[in-house]
């Protein structure tokens, strides 16, 4: 078997801190890379013909000694981080050697008479370094012993574990690492029962002190990798940088001391049999006498930060861990001598039957004797380690049991780390196996049902029989159409984001928001919506400007009920990005959301439209006070299913609103109808609305709107409701949602708005956007339902819906399916909606733009290589009645009628 290396000096190659401890440990040589050896070559050289003239600017420079205070492993250590230095530092290659050569001989002293001068700073950085790479290394084994050893105590002592259900809340008010050790510790006792019901402070503290010494020791770490390969000339402040994360290290490792020596010595107590628990005390106080040692060692530690002596500072924590380390490994002993007492117990009893000394024996008549204990699923595994380690070395006397025990648990031994990685693999593949199945559900068929699907009303997740499947594939084809018909691109994000990502993005609805278990990294939550993670996705490319459509599932914590699931599919259509036209995001979102649910054929819909600005502007006139604007919006948005009454009652008797300001708002909320009409009385001279600053913009940004809506023959589809008060706390602008007026109750089919201020949260430039989402599970519940009427009458089981053939015609390798780009060379958005407008009711794939440079225009066209532009001038098109049609590819250019552009471009695109 080859001999393990470190390699050091190559391109790719860098220290890390267990590579410190096999090379401090003498488990690995040194080994300097060719490259490396070249370029000390050459600084040798360069060095030698400048002796002369530097040789009296020495005096700072010291031959390398060992400091005294150092054990043989740390002096290893140090020298290895000192070469590594010299080598970053393209120091004279014979140090270097010398250091390699002397490292790899393993002598127990060490002199170094032929080696070259070094700087002050470059040895104690390296003393410094060299011993936190061992405390580094050592306690993250430490850490993960002492959550073995605390489960271990936990079913000796019987202790209630309730301290263990500690899960994360999200809202930062538990630590992660207490969280995580929680979670190993549930899974090392899975099934055990052995734990009890006994209130043991120590075992209730293990959480916040074991996660504490996580915490602390991943500090260690983080700086260590920096550090290790920084090199001295860039290691000015790196001795302060590296204590000032050893000291909170150096307090958590005497608290966990403290706690694991207090349950080791409940432990002792606990041990039945008079003489086994004589034997095993007497061993005990006699080598883990510690308790003064813990606070002592700590003090001296301390004294030593405050004097600025950081590595005598750093040696000194290594002592307290190697304090630490004795106290754990006891307490391991301890737990599984209570846990093992009938099988020691009836050794000792055999053996003084016998008159011999008690000796433990492999396969002794008291294991088939002794009541069963019922361990945990992962302190049993971890038990079998021990006593296989220990059964191979024959009978033992109990001292040499115990001795042997603490042996194998010694962190110096090559045998304990592969113990380490069996631990982790019990705690990594100790969870119970289980049949595969879908949550929350009741029935897999429901009776006598051609559709085999699940209770609706029951269920929070479906399962689709091939039927439902051919619905839900056209019906997502005919949605892809339509958002590539207006120019977007397909985006896919991760199913889980960061958990931090999606809090507080959703008012009152966060608590909605599924979270996953946390297995000791980033704490992640299921995706609620698409929107969000569209922000984050713009926001962390540094994007300005992405029309982006994304059909996926999205997961939410509800009630489920007719149409309403816990996984289920969004249709999501964004444009982010400042408009050159104002409103004509707005206008198109509203649009596409039109074009879908006519070519879903779903029936008779309408779309409920109201402004956030508007909305907050009634809330100020109706005297509700500003904290309390969004929870008064979420009782608001109730009134779909709730009377006013209800809504009142909510808003007096649980928000704290005063009667008289909850039926100032009645007045309001009960305002809906035709949106020209509804608009044309809010902006009159006098009324609340004129008077308030915020509501007089959103009712100008509103008329924009409609007329865009109207000219482009959509407007006798949207209703103007001030009670749509969407809940969602990112909106700033338009808001509006689809509701279906068919027999079929399935509350709203889609929603949308602005919301400028989303992007920008995610700590980039802010980037205003806007979108749709389509509640596509609800339409399939009435598509499903139409379905079924449909086959009632004529035993049928096919559909068509309109426009699932028109997927032909002009197709081409491009970013979009875009044909057309009407381009306004002006700023009339209410010309782009009419003629845009006609193109899509043809089914030409077509997007507009507004600006008045005609160079805009062209560099879009180029940029998407949309292949037809009409050139609208305005002036142009209201005096001679004509618009231009450019042929990009083959460069031509046509005049034409306006009244008759579409026929001519449908005659050119699809000839």
């Amino acid at each position: 078997m080859a001999e393990a290396s470190v390699t050091l000096g190559g391109k790719a190659s860098s220290l890390s801190s267990s590579a410190v401890c096999a090379v401090a440990a003498a488990l690995s040589q040194v080994r300097i890379d060719s490259t490396a050896l070249d370029r000390l070559s050459s600084s040798s050289s360069s060095k030698k013909a400048t002796t002369a003239t530097t040789t009296s600017s020495s005096s700072s420079n010291h031959s390398i000694t060992v400091p005294d205070f150092l054990t043989l492993e740390e002096s290893r250590a140090f020298l290895l981080v000192l070469l590594n230095s010299l080598i970053i530092s393209n120091a004279p290659s014979r140090t270097p050697l010398v250091l390699a050569e002397t490292l790899n001989s393993n002598p127990s002293t060490f002199r170094f008479d032929d080696a070259d001068l070094v700087t002050e700073d470059e040895l104690t950085c390296s003393t410094l370094l060299g011993i936190s790479a061992i405390l580094d290394h050592h306690s993250a084994a430490l850490s993960a012993l002492a959550d073995v050893a605390a489960a271990f105590s936990c079913e000796a002592l019987k202790a209630d574990v309730a301290a263990f259900n500690l899960m994360d809340s999200g809202d930062g008010h538990n630590s992660k690492e207490e969280v995580g050790v929680a979670a190993d510790l549930r899974v090392l006792l899975n099934g055990s029962k052995s734990v009890g019901k006994e209130k043991v402070r120590s075992v209730a503290r293990v959480p916040k002190v074991h996660g504490s010494v996580r915490e602390h020791a991943k500090a260690v770490h983080s700086r260590m990798r920096v550090e290790l390969n920084s090199g001295v000339k860039s290691a000015i402040g790196s001795e302060e940088a590296v204590c000032t994360v050893l000291l909170p290290l150096a307090a958590a490792l005497r608290e966990l001391g403290e706690c694991s020596l207090a349950r080791a010595k409940s432990n002792l107590e606990g041990i039945g049999g008079d003489d086994l628990k004589l034997g095993v005390g007497e061993i005990f106080w006699k080598e883990c006498s510690v308790g003064d040692g813990l606070s002592s060692g700590f003090n001296k530690a301390v004294n030593l930060f405050l004097g600025k002596e950081y590595g005598k500072f750093a040696h000194e924590v290594l002592v307290l861990l190697g304090l630490v380390w004795k106290v754990v490994a006891w307490e391991v002993v301890t737990a599984v001598a209570v846990l093992e007492a009938a099988e020691l117990n009836e050794v000792i009893k055999s053996a003084k039957e016998n008159g011999e000394n008690p000796k433990v024996e492999e396969n002794s008549k008291a294991e088939k004797k002794k009541k069963k204990v019922v361990l945990g699923k992962g302190t049993s595994s971890i038990l079998a380690l021990f006593k296989e380690r220990l059964q191979s070395r024959g009978k033992l006397a109990l001292g040499t049991w115990v001795a042997d025990f603490l042996s194998f648990l010694d962190l110096a031994k090559p045998e304990f780390d592969e113990f380490l990685l069996k631990v982790k693999d019990v705690v990594e593949s100790n969870e119970s196996r289980r049949l595969p199945k879908i949550p929350k559900v009741l029935d897999v068929y429901a009776y006598e049902k051609k559709w085999k699907r699940l209770d609706d009303n029951a269920s929070g997740t479906r399962d689709f029989a091939k039927e439902q499947m051919t619905i839900r594939k056209k019906a997502f084809s005919i949605i892809e159409e339509v958002f590539e018909r207006h120019g977007a691109t397909a985006l896919d994000t991760p199913v889980f984001e960061l958990r931090e990502t999606l809090m507080g993005k959703y008012g009152e609805d966060s608590k909605l928001i599924y979270d996953l278990a946390d297995q000791g990294g980033e704490l992640l939550s299921l995706r609620y919506d698409l929107t969000v993670p569209f922000a984050r996705f713009v926001a962390m490319n540094g994007l300005t400007s992405f029309k982006r459509y994304q059909i996926a599932k999205v997961y939410r914590r509800d009630n489920p009920s007719k149409g309403r699931y816990r996984e289920f599919y969004q249709c999501d259509f964004d444009i982010a990005g400042t408009p050159p036209e104002k409103m004509g995001p707005d206008f198109e979102v509203v649009r596409i959301l039109t074009e879908l649910l006519d070519e879903l054929n779903i029936g008779e819909y309408e779309i409920k439209l109201n402004h956030r600005k508007l909305l907050d502007g009634m809330m100020q006139i109706c005297g509700v006070p500003p904290e309390k604007f969004r929870t008064i919006c979420s009782s608001i948005d109730k009134l779909d299913k709730q009377s006013f009454q209800q809504i009142k009652k909510e808003m007096v008797e649980e928000k704290g609103l005063t009667a008289e300001t909850a039926d100032r708002i009645e007045t309001f909320v009960k305002e809906k109808g035709s949106p020209l009409a509804l608009l044309s009385k809010f902006i009159q001279e006098g009324s609340d609305f004129s008077k308030h600053e915020g509501a007089s913009e959103a009712l100008k940004e509103l008329e924009i709107l409609f007329i865009a809506l109207e000219k482009s023959k959509r407007i006798d589809k949207v209703v103007f409701d001030l009670s749509l008060a969407r809940g969602l706390d990112y909106y700033t602008g338009v808001i509006f949602e689809a509701v279906f007026k068919g027999g079929t109750q399935v509350g709203s089919i889609a929603a949308g708005g602005r919301y400028d201020n989303l992007i920008g949260m995610f700590g980039s430039k802010t980037v205003p956007a806007v979108g749709v989402s389509l509640g596509i599970e609800r339409v399939f519940a009435i598509m499903e339902q139409q379905q079924k009427d449909q086959n009632q009458k004529l035993g049928n089981t096919t559909v068509d819906f309109p426009g699932q053939e028109r997927l032909n015609g002009g197709i081409m390798a491009r970013p979009t399916k875009t044909e057309v780009l009407v381009s306004i060379l002006g700023n009339d958005l209410t010309l782009a909606a009419e003629l845009a407008g006609e193109l899509w009711d043809a089914g030409v794939k077509a997007e507009f733009l507004v600006h008045k440079r005609r160079t805009k225009h062209f560099e879009y066209a180029k940029e998407s290589r949309i292949p037809w532009m009409v050139l609208v001038y305005e002036q142009e098109v209201k005096e001679e009645g004509v618009v231009q049609l450019k042929d990009l590819e083959a460069n031509i250019d046509i005049k034409t009628p306006r009244t008759q552009f579409v026929e001519e471009l449908r005659k050119r695109l699809y000839p």
